[in-house]
């Protein structure tokens, strides 16, 4: 499997249809933080993984790619 995460993320949020604005409030972090983790230009540190894993009801596996949904 090689989907990236910033695609599962994507994904994930579009079909909760969840705003990124939206998706940042509920894991305690900005806009522009969700947007740049879609983008792939940064990735969030574990302890935010566990919050979108959490809030998608998926595991972290998941979100990472190495698994799928």
């Amino acid at each position: 499997m090689d989907i990236k995460f910033s695609e599962i993320l994507r994904t994930l949020r579009r079909e909760r249809k969840l705003s990124q604005d939206a998706l940042a409030k509920s894991v305690g972090v900005t806009q522009q933080c969700v947007s740049e983790w879609e983008r792939g230009r940064i990735e969030p540190t574990l302890s935010y993984l566990w919050k979108l894993a959490d809030l998608f009801g998926v595991s972290i596996d998941v979100l990472c790619g190495r698994s799928e949904w």
